[in-house]
C-alpha cells in the first residue's frame, strides 16, 4: 500500500501491513529456496552413489567371467576395492553430514598440528594433481601452527576442499593451498580456478549442498 496518502493515524498501520506482507513473501522465498536446495542435494546425493554402485555392477559381471588368477581377474578386483572405497567415503560423508545438521556429531577437541594435516592431505593427492593436469602449489610455513581441533574431522574438510577442487578445477592451472598464522588463529586457504564460469551469486554458491550448473 501507498501509506503517504494515508492520514496520520492510518499510515502506521498501512506501514505495519507493508512490513508483515514483506516479511510472509521473504519467509515463502526462503522455504522455496530450502525445498530446491532439499531436491538438489537428494538429486546430487542419488548421482555420486549411483556413479560407483553402476561400477561395482559391472564389474563383478566382468569377474565372473575372467579367469581365476588371472591378470584381467586382478585388474577387475583393483577397480572393484577402488570404487566400493569410493562408496563407503560417500555413504560416511552422507552420515556425518547428517549428524552435524542435527548437532549430534561428536568433537573430540585437542592441540592440532594444522601444518602436519595440511602437509598429510597433500601427499593424498599429489599424484591425483599430476595425473588431472593441476600443479599443487603449498604454502607452508617453517614453523608448527597448533590450534584446538579435532583431527579427524580437519582431515575430513581438507580433503572434501581437495576433493573438490581435483574435480572442478580448469586443467592446465594451479590450486594454491596456504597455511598462515595470525595472532590467535591458524588460517587454511584453498583457491583454484574453476572449470567453467561461475553462474551463481557467490553469497549462494557458499551455502550448503549448493552446486553451480
Amino acid at each position: 500500500m501507498d501509506t503517504e496518502t494515508f492520514y496520520p493515524a492510518l499510515r502506521a498501520h498501512g506501514i505495519h501491513l507493508n512490513s508483515l506482507g514483506l516479511g510472509i513473501s521473504r519467509a515463502v522465498d526462503a522455504r522455496m529456496k530450502s525445498e530446491r536446495m532439499k531436491t538438489d542435494l537428494i538429486t546430487n546425493v542419488s548421482h555420486d552413489l549411483k556413479t560407483p554402485l553402476t561400477s561395482i555392477v559391472n564389474y563383478v559381471d566382468l569377474l565372473k567371467q575372467a579367469e581365476p588368477g588371472s591378470d584381467q581377474a586382478r585388474e577387475y578386483l583393483s577397480v572393484l576395492d577402488r570404487q566400493s572405497q569410493r562408496l563407503k567415503k560417500l555413504a560416511e560423508d552422507l552420515v556425518a553430514a547428517s549428524k552435524a545438521s542435527s548437532g549430534v556429531l561428536q568433537v573430540d577437541l585437542a592441540p592440532t598440528d594444522l601444518k602436519e594435516t595440511v602437509h598429510q592431505c597433500l601427499g593424498e593427492y599429489t599424484e591425483r594433481y599430476a595425473s588431472a593436469n593441476l600443479t599443487l602449489i603449498p604454502g607452508l610455513p617453517e614453523q608448527e601452527i597448533f590450534a584446538l581441533g579435532d583431527g579427524r574431522l580437519l582431515w575430513r574438510v581438507m580433503d572434501n576442499l581437495l576433493s573438490n577442487a581435483l574435480k572442478y578445477s580448469l586443467p592446465g592451472t594451479r590450486v594454491y593451498v596456504d597455511l598462515i598464522s595470525g595472532e590467535k588463529e591458524g588460517y587454511i586457504t584453498v583457491k583454484n580456478i574453476s572449470r567453467e564460469p561461475l553462474n551463481i551469486p557467490a553469497e549462494e554458491l557458499k551455502e550448503r549442498f549448493v552446486r553451480g550448473d
